[in-house]
């Protein structure tokens, strides 16, 4: 499992944070406070608090083409 922590600021950021996500068959998880959500349910995302920063976990062992496209969304 790999993580990486990101900021999804917009409506539009969401979209293409969810298409994304939505071409890799392995499982990916988001989790701010107490709650964890699939990270393709578009719904579960906008019922997180979308003004700090989530912690993303991918399920897999080399996700470097998947962090490559999420690059934009990471927090340094």
């Amino acid at each position: 499992m790999k993580t990486a922590t990101i900021l999804l600021s917009t409506i539009n950021d969401v979209k293409s944070f969810v298409n994304i996500v939505s071409k890799y068959d392995f499982d990916v998880d988001l989790t701010s406070g107490r709650y964890a959500i699939d990270a393709k349910s578009i719904m579960g995302i906008f019922s997180l608090d979308l003004s700090k920063p989530i912690k993303l976990e991918a399920h897999t062992d080399d996700g470097a083409a998947f962090f490559a496209e999420l690059e934009r969304f990471i927090v340094k």
